[in-house]
């Protein structure tokens, strides 16, 4: 019988290391392909850099954009684009692992393992069946989603337009990818009021930040009580932010002139609604972000810095990261030992980990952040939200990214596939140095002040 250790003899390359490379091999074709005069729509190549910025904003499920998705490429590049949107959204091997499927290819041991860690499993009982379902999940929410906005998008464009735009943006939504085809970097601004199509991406923007092993857990178990403590704490916590997140943009935005003075009550709540659902890693905005009070671009920078669920099409420190750092200061405060929620207890080595996570993505926001400061002229504010926006795999942005240079570009790039990829790498890495550490050793308590 093999184990993970005899595995890792016999290859060169960790698992987590063949997600990074996987993930980085795909936007690199992507790359390629958009860089190619016939990816744009009037015949000339958008150039490399700003063709590897959109490769990299859509297999990281971003959504930020440098050339506008809708006017600037052509029918080939914005196939090029959703491709890899939902290649990055399923994640790299779950999408390899459905082309083995299809090719009736046997699954080795060796690319369960990489299964086990894309999709955040403890073991790897069942990870056939569960891709299968991932799989299934996916298509079957996308083809609702596409089903709904054609109600909405057909009679606007006519057939064939009409059922080509929602099958994209159901795609990009369910996705949380943000990339949208109504062109003039407008995203979803001119249906800001319209209720099936707001209705209906936060619907698929909501589920596919859940994450797949949550949709499953809910799907088979139907009430709140009988989910696991996973499901639990990144439904808790997804609530808790949308209604957090709705309540003070309505209220911060309320008689802003340039968002939400100027609409009816309905419509001020259900933009509100959206703003708070949209920075979960989606990237769609439905009132321009650049004319958002101060105090509401920091509210959304929280929470695209926290993020969807682990598991997810979304990015950020995840929703159970947050939960479990929030329960363990309830814990502190109460001046329990354990972490206790939901009749059950989390170990302090997953706590550790929790921390350790916020605070590298913390660090690495406020250098990138920092950087960026020093060559763009723009307010610092704007500049966090960026940067936030690349951290979280969003993909709002509250000034022109075309207008940054190239070394900007490449940080924004690097910020994307860190938030795409490191925090599931960063997580197994310090599982794997956790259970490889010599525990029999303990040094002399020693006492420090803090607080």
């Amino acid at each position: 019988m093999f184990t993970n250790k005899m595995v890792k003899k016999r290859t060169c390359l960790s698992p987590t290391q063949v997600l990074a490379i996987g993930f980085a091999s795909i936007i690199l074709i992507g790359g390629i392909l958009l860089s190619l005069p016939v990816a744009s729509a009037n015949g000339q190549s958008i150039g490399f850099i700003n063709s590897l910025f959109e490769a990299t904003s859509a297999v990281c499920v971003t959504g930020l954009v440098v050339v506008d998705t809708g006017t600037d490429l052509s029918l080939f590049g914005q196939i090029v684009i959703i491709t890899l949107i939902q290649i990055g959204g399923l994640g790299f091997m779950t999408a390899a692992s459905l082309i083995f499927l299809a090719l009736g290819k046997r699954i080795t041991l060796r690319e369960r393992l990489v299964m086990q860690e894309a999709l955040n499993q403890f073991n790897l009982e069942g990870l056939v069946r569960l891709t299968k379902n991932v799989i299934g999940v996916t298509f079957i929410i996308e083809g609702i989603g596409a089903l709904l906005l054609s109600t909405r998008f057909i009679p606007l464009y006519g057939f064939k337009k009409g059922l080509y735009y929602s099958i994209f943006h159901a795609i990009s939504a369910f996705c949380n990818a943000g990339f949208d085809l109504i062109g003039n970097y407008r995203s979803l601004t001119g249906f800001v009021d319209d209720v099936v199509i707001n209705m209906t991406v936060m619907g698929l923007i909501i589920l596919g930040g859940l994450g797949f092993s949550v949709i499953l857990d809910i799907w088979h178990h139907r009430r709140f009580k009988k989910l696991s403590l996973h499901s639990k704490l990144a439904v808790f916590m997804t609530v808790m932010l949308i209604l957090i997140g709705t309540a003070f943009f309505f209220i911060v935005e309320y008689n802003n002139p340039y968002t939400l003075a100027d609409k009816p009550l309905p419509i001020k709540i259900l933009a509100s609604l959206f703003q708070s659902v949209t920075p979960r890693t989606a990237g769609f905005n439905t009132i321009d972000q650049a004319n958002l009070k101060d105090a509401s671009k920091f509210m959304t920078i929280l929470l695209m810095f926290i993020g969807a669920s682990p598991a997810s099409t979304g990015g950020g420190i995840k929703t159970v990261t947050a939960s479990v750092i929030f329960f363990l200061t309830v814990s502190v405060v109460r001046g329990r030992d354990d972490i206790q929620v939901y009749g059950k207890r989390i170990s302090h080595s997953i706590a550790h980990r929790a921390i350790t996570i916020t605070l590298i993505s913390l660090m690495l926001l406020i250098g990138v952040s920092m950087v960026l400061s020093l060559i763009e002229p723009q307010p610092f504010i704007d500049i966090l939200f960026e940067t936030s926006s690349a951290l979280g795999t969003v993909g709002l942005a509250s000034f022109d990214n075309g207008s940054m240079s190239t070394i900007s570009k490449i940080f924004v790039m690097l910020t994307m596939f860190a938030g795409r990829v490191g925090p599931l790498t960063l997580t197994l890495a310090l599982a794997n140095r956790q259970n490889q550490s010599d525990n029999s050793i303990r040094y002399p308590e020693g006492k420090v002040m803090v607080g």
